[in-house]
């Protein structure tokens, strides 16, 4: 698959513009914001629909809790901060209000991962999909363009139940193009291969596509597998495709701990006991600096990603 990494459009709009077109569709779905609605882009369904539009300030937990309550009295909630703040302010509220009752509020966290950029350690969520997975009745979705996230936002509007849906600060290039159709159940083969599988999602699967090219040139078949859909992961797919290769490497912009790295892990442990190579950030902190020099930085772009491809396949 082919994947131009100097095109790129802004996911963030592509979620606004959804939840706005899908709000003119659903009189339910109201949308809540922390203070920062035009970071996230719900300020487009503000601007369209004043009232059902709630700006709760920087009061994170009073808006999940609020969105709770929406969502007792049949309001379809859609909540938005950035995902450290979406996640990590609010984990008490998320756990205890939204899925022990199991409430249907939509929980969209923008700016995941080191891609954040120059604002620091501070505000890289590194551990919210770690943090979501492990919460009873919580789906975790990571969509990697803007077709992926018009199809997920538009399925979470129909979803019932808490739904955590993470998106990215930087634009992001296209993979999928008008047909494309999201399956909450299943994971997609983009590339077939023989060597070694590759789980990835987000952003780190256009550079997973671009780096798996490259190895295409040195002979190593890689079969590329989008995983949007964290929990509940589609299991059988993960399994055949270790099957198929008994190699397998997870890559995420998230920590290695807890995320879909861990999930699959967790899965071959009991089905099907495979070699597992993990690549993410470490047990560690992110840092400041453009979103860039960061993916670079820690490895996480098409040219460091095939070279450590290259390296983990030559000591499998």
């Amino acid at each position: 698959m082919k994947i131009d990494l100097n095109k790129k459009n802004s996911i963030r709009k592509a979620f606004g513009k959804t939840l706005t077109d899908l709000g003119e569709l659903n009189e339910k779905i109201v949308v809540m914001d922390a203070d920062l609605a035009c970071s996230t882009q719900t300020k487009m369904f503000g601007d369209k629909f004043p009232d059902r539009f709630f700006d709760s300030g920087i009061a994170e937990q009073d808006m999940i809790a609020t969105a709770a309550g929406m969502a007792s009295e049949g309001k379809i909630p859609f909540v938005a901060s950035f995902a450290m703040f979406a996640t990590g302010r609010t984990y008490d509220q998320i756990r205890n209000s939204v899925c022990y009752p199991k409430f249907n509020v939509k929980i969209i966290g923008t700016h995941g991962g080191i891609t954040v950029g120059e604002d620091g350690a501070t505000h890289q969520a590194l551990e919210d999909i770690a943090l979501m997975r492990n919460i009873p009745n919580m789906s975790v979705i990571v969509p990697a363009d803007c077709r992926e996230c018009e199809e997920v936002i538009r399925y979470a509007s129909l979803h019932d139940g808490p739904m955590y849906i993470r998106i990215s600060r930087c634009n992001v290039p296209d993979i999928f193009d008008e047909h494309y159709h999201f399956n909450f159940k299943k994971a997609q083969i983009l590339e077939e291969g023989s060597d070694i599988s590759i789980f990835t999602n987000g952003e780190t699967l256009p550079e997973v596509l671009v780096a798996a090219e490259e190895l295409k040139k040195e002979n190593i078949s890689v079969e590329v597998i989008n995983v949007p859909v964290v929990k509940p992961l589609d299991v059988e797919t993960v399994v055949q495709s270790a099957k198929k290769t008994n190699f397998v490497i997870t890559i995420e912009n998230h920590s290695i701990i807890g995320g879909l790295g861990s999930a699959v892990c967790e899965a071959l442990s009991e089905k099907y006991p495979t070699k597992v190579r993990r690549i993410g950030i470490n047990d560690e902190f992110g840092q400041s600096g453009s979103s860039d020099a960061l993916l670079e930085y820690y490895g996480l772009n098409a040219k460091g990603l095939a070279k450590r491809i290259k390296t983990l396949y030559s000591k499998r």
